[in-house]
């Protein structure tokens, strides 16, 4: 799944970013394209040895123009504040420049520094079970660290920050529910009908009273592993945090068990709970995971269009993410008539 508007860059602008960055362009040796990277562009810049930074990763926003859901204006900012953010809690890459003034290329950028290892998803037929349950612990500690960060407001940092959650989770709906009619989605039930849906519970909704950094894309492909020396895996890194927003902790468990169970996580849940986080599965925790859902199953969704998705495996991913949405909004409409 590529967007169609990722932005290429030639070799003079990659030297135009790395002089713009403090480093002499002909330190640069080689230049990898990353192929996972599917809203922006990324590159492996690897530099001589005697650079201050031997591997480098530069992300390169869509052009300002092309056409993008509404949350993601400007989101490059937000994985530069998360990376700022987390240092120190969490293994993340640190930021070595960021540029969005647009004079340098004609797009926001990011330069970060290389962490080792590959995605979980990539490794993920050689990780054996022992490791995956250790793992899985450590990564519930590192994410109950990241839940430590507090900040001043609800919703995405990028835009106006709004007092309490409810009214700023609705916008966030609302925003997405924009774009599905900007951009024509194929909807499993109507935009009033889902708003509707999602607001009858929303009173859930109140009992969040801190915003907390939520990474919210927490999938595997999003996290990094690399093998230490002795052949064990281990986590590496926890990287591309631009849809990080300001919210409900529990709103981070839904990109962690993508399409699964978080419940059955026990792995996970014993490391998160050990390191401060604190969840306890009753019915008004499974309702604001539901409500939380939906809003991750609306977003893939809408974004499909203006990106460019339209193959037959976009086309079954749809299907398949429509029938989970239907299935989240049948528990919420159920509770409510209970």
């Amino acid at each position: 799944m590529l967007n169609r508007h990722r932005r290429q860059l030639g070799s003079e602008e990659l030297g135009r970013v790395l002089a713009a960055s403090g480093i002499d362009p002909a330190l640069l040796s080689g230049c990898t394209e990353l192929a996972d990277a599917t809203f922006n562009t990324a590159y492996r810049l690897q530099l001589a040895d005697t650079a201050a930074h031997s591997g480098l990763v530069l992300k390169v926003a869509p052009q300002p123009d092309a056409p993008t859901l509404i949350y993601e204006r400007d989101i490059m900012r937000t994985e530069e504040m998360f990376y700022r953010a987390v240092a120190g809690k969490a293994p993340v890459p640190e930021v070595v420049h960021a540029d969005y003034a647009r004079e340098v290329i004609g797009s926001d950028f990011l330069l970060m520094s290389e962490l080792p290892g590959s995605s979980w998803y990539a490794e993920r037929e050689r990780i054996d079970d022992a490791d995956r349950t250790r793992m899985r612990t450590e990564l519930g500690g590192m994410v109950a660290a990241l839940h430590q960060v507090t900040g001043p407001g609800f919703g995405y940092p990028q835009s106006d920050l709004i007092p309490d959650w409810r009214t700023a989770f609705l916008s966030m709906v609302d925003a997405v529910l924009a774009d599905a009619d900007t951009f024509a989605t194929e909807l499993p039930q109507s935009i009033e009908r889902i708003r509707r849906t999602i607001g009858s519970r929303a009173d859930l909704l109140d009992a969040v009273a801190v915003p907390v950094l939520v990474h919210f894309d927490l999938w595997d492909g999003n996290i990094l592993v690399d093998r230490t020396p002795d052949g064990r895996t281990r986590i590496s890194g926890l990287v591309d945090g631009e849809r990080a927003f300001w919210g409900d902790p529990l709103a981070e468990l839904v990109s962690l068990a993508l399409f699964r169970d978080i419940e059955q996580d026990r792995p996970f849940l014993d490391g998160y709970r050990a390191a401060g986080g604190s969840v306890d599965f009753d019915s008004a925790t499974r309702l604001r995971l539901a409500l939380y859902r939906c809003y991750l199953y609306l977003i893939m969704l809408a974004e499909a269009a203006p990106r460019g998705f339209t193959g037959p495996d976009d086309q079954q991913r749809a299907r398949h993410v429509s029938r989970l949405l239907v299935a989240d909004l049948d528990q919420l409409s159920a509770a409510k008539t209970g």
